[in-house]
């Protein structure tokens, strides 16, 4: 049987992680679901169809991770996004991942 090929263009295998997110930007501040993971990107899930900034960063409250990312496709309420750096969110943090954090521990992080 013939197998179509695959649409899939990731370098990287993405895994499944359904986990509580937040996204965070300049004004925004929004839940998600954090959809699936790989090494080069993730996709997140909003509760409604809206267009992200270009740049964010996604905060994975489980994990106690803050994901800086850029807006690669959108499609419905989901968005895809390539990431760019990373950082804990346990203790201190540098100034620029203090709205990250905030949202986090808003959000019940410890």
């Amino acid at each position: 049987m013939f197998k179509p090929p695959s649409t899939d263009r990731r370098l990287t295998p993405r895994t499944a992680a359904n986990s509580r997110g937040i996204v965070v930007a300049t004004g925004i501040e929004i839940a998600c679901v954090i959809a699936d993971t790989s090494d080069g990107g993730l996709k997140v899930r909003l509760d409604r169809a809206l267009v992200l900034p270009a740049r964010v960063v996604v905060v994975d409250v489980a994990a106690g991770l803050a994901i800086e990312a850029d807006t690669a496709w959108r499609q419905g309420n989901e968005t895809g996004l390539k990431r760019r750096d990373q950082a804990s969110l346990r203790g201190l943090v540098p100034s620029r991942w203090l709205m990250a954090r905030e949202a986090w521990i808003r959000a019940g992080g410890r």
